[in-house]
């Protein structure tokens, strides 16, 4: 029923690619600690860089809870379901990194996400997962769904923002900064935006 696997290529990638949500779950090492699980999507954030290695883009939002956990221990599970065709889980396990603005990696990094365009949703970090356990399950239990499309209710709320005012916002957010428990979390101020070349579409 499940099976484990050496590297991400193949009909694997192209299972990745080709989903329009995943899920990142993360924990804090304190036992008592609040486990955080969060959605993703927007098309062309989520890139396999190698065999070993995927990355998403991190964009605003009112908490960063993956950003703080991530600071502290590295633990990250991502996890992808069929809700149409073949019924299958995916779960990539493994140790990942907040790659923040003034990174040296970043316009390497960023490179890889061509498709889409980030000046507009308030890029605060590449997500960076490094596997080390590749598996995949049934999925028998995974409705059938069908997508119908992104929505563009982050874009029309953060396209509108510059750096400035982007760390204002922050600012105001209680788990931004610091997470429900108390670890470190976004670095604030943010460093500038780098300038890069506009995606091409």
């Amino acid at each position: 029923m499940g099976k484990t696997y050496p590297r991400i290529d193949g009909r694997l990638r192209d299972f990745i690619l080709s989903q329009p949500l995943f899920f990142t779950a993360t924990a804090p090492l304190d036992a008592d600690g609040t486990v955080n699980l969060s959605p993703k999507g927007l098309t062309g954030s989520l890139a396999v860089l190698d065999e070993l290695t995927v990355a998403y883009l991190d964009f605003a939002g009112s908490n960063a809870e993956t950003v703080a956990h991530l600071r502290e221990n590295g633990r990250i599970t991502l996890m992808w379901c069929a809700f149409s065709g073949p019924p299958n889980i995916v779960r990539v396990h493994g140790r990942g990194e907040p790659v923040f603005r003034d990174d040296p990696r970043w316009a390497e990094l960023i490179a890889h996400f061509p498709e889409i365009d980030h000046s507009q949703h308030g890029l605060r970090a590449i997500i960076l997962v490094r596997a080390e356990l590749i598996r995949d399950t049934c999925g028998y239990a995974v409705p059938l769904m069908s997508y119908q499309q992104d929505r563009d209710l982050h874009a029309r709320r953060f396209a509108r923002e510059d750096d400035a005012s982007l760390d204002a916002y922050f600012a105001k957010k209680d788990h931004v900064a610091t997470s429900i428990d108390g670890l470190p979390g976004l670095p604030l101020p943010l460093p500038p935006t780098p300038l890069t070349a506009p995606p091409t579409r």
